[in-house]
């Protein structure tokens, strides 16, 4: 038995006996709410549907919305800062724009782009069903802006910023959701490009023949890998700085992402508490080689706009970014995109509490089938869902799970 919480807010008192019952029905049946057809219609095109298919009408009602393009919604308010400080921070050779931006690339991706084209193995855990949004076998919901980044580079650019909507099956609380948006930047560099300024000594390369180690890739110099790295961390601390101010503390963390290496996680000292923003690396030098660049050494970041605007303008719940309420979105219309903007709280109501238990079907569950259940039946009034209680019956063995849920 699994004892679930569920809980929601809202100007007046929910129909949660209605909830839970129709959570129970869905759950009984071992299927969620709306029978599957033979494909399915995602902006204007078809895909079949197969074995893999697993995206709820919920979901797809949120693709194409595009809210980092809806003029004076937050997220659109910080991506424009994002732009502008690029386009004047990095020019090219001519005067344009170093950096090229896209933010309207189709959400719906091959397989091969979300996972294979960035080196990630089949068995890693990234690719699990129960994790991802699948179309079918072969096509699914992007979970990164990563997805984009090997046909860019086949297409010859080498310095680029992609921003748009990601997908992702995920817990339900005021930090996570299963649609946001994140920005992906890249740049490479040639050895005119990273070693031309260096006078006198000997000639410094980008590639040799060497080992692996926590500092480097196989095929880099040091000076290569250093000298990127900083310009890496350069970029994104002037970023950070540019977005929340100067005497901002600052600190960087190893860590691990299968298209990277070394990688970085960037931390911030925000209100006395440490926080993580983005994560970067040097570019597998692999996934370079394959997109037809292998003249060339580079860097990627990502980072979550939902969580840095969330720290910026002081907005509690990722659930308000959908929001359609006048009293939300006209708190942002600012006629500087630079201007200081802090949420004022749209409700005062208190919290309610249901409580759900159900026996779950015999085979295929997932905690985050679960949470789609509650996000098509219940929306986002749905503040929080926590796990409490596992029961399995002794004789029958049936598996029962309690909620508790805040409405």
């Amino acid at each position: 038995m699994i004892l679930w919480s569920l809980s929601k807010r809202a100007p007046r008192r929910p129909a949660g006996p209605c909830l839970a019952a129709a959570l129970r029905r869905s759950c009984r049946s071992g299927r969620g709410p709306g029978a599957p057809g033979a494909s399915l219609e995602v902006l204007g095109k078809s895909y079949p549907r197969d074995e893999q298919s697993n995206v709820p009408g919920k979901i797809l009602s949120k693709v194409g919305k595009s809210l980092h393009r809806r003029e004076h919604h937050p997220l659109w308010l910080l991506l424009e800062r994002v732009k502008r400080h690029f386009y004047q921070q990095y020019a090219g050779p001519f005067g344009t724009p170093r950096f090229s931006v896209f933010d309207g690339l189709s959400p719906v991706v091959s397989t091969r782009q979300n996972f294979d084209s960035l080196l990630i193995p089949p068995e890693h855990p990234s690719r699990r069903r129960g994790d991802n949004y699948y179309l079918n076998r072969t096509h699914m919901l992007r979970s990164h802006t990563s997805a984009h980044q090997w046909d860019l580079l086949r297409a010859g650019l080498s310095a680029f910023l992609v921003a748009g909507d990601v997908y992702r099956r995920d817990q339900i609380d005021s930090h996570h959701y299963p649609v946001f948006h994140q920005l992906e930047g890249v740049r490479l560099f040639n050895q005119h490009q990273l070693f031309g300024d260096i006078k006198d000594g000997e000639p410094l390369q980008l590639f040799e023949h060497s080992s692996r180690s926590s500092h480097k890739q196989e095929t880099h110099t040091l000076e290569a890998v250093k000298l990127v790295e900083f310009d890496l961390k350069q970029t994104l601390t002037k970023l950070i700085i540019h977005l929340f101010g100067e005497g901002l503390e600052i600190r960087w963390v190893d860590c691990y992402f299968p298209f990277t290496h070394p990688s970085f996680e960037m931390e911030i000292n925000f209100q006395g508490e440490w926080i993580e923003v983005l994560g970067c690396g040097i570019m597998e030098q692999q996934l370079v080689n394959s997109a037809g660049a292998q003249n060339n050494i580079g860097w990627a970041f990502g980072l979550g706009l939902e969580r840095l605007a969330m720290i910026l303008y002081k907005i509690p719940d990722i659930r308000l970014f959908w929001s359609e309420d006048e009293r939300f979105l006209k708190q942002f219309r600012v006629p500087n995109i630079n201007q200081d903007v802090h949420f004022q709280p749209l409700s005062k109501y208190p919290a309610l509490v249901n409580d759900i238990s159900f026996w779950l079907p015999p085979q295929n569950y997932s905690e985050n089938d679960f949470y789609d259940l509650v996000r098509t039946i219940g929306g986002d009034l749905v503040e929080k869902v926590d796990l409490i209680d596992k029961f399995q019956h002794p004789k029958t063995i049936m598996k029962n799970v309690q909620f508790k849920e805040i409405l």
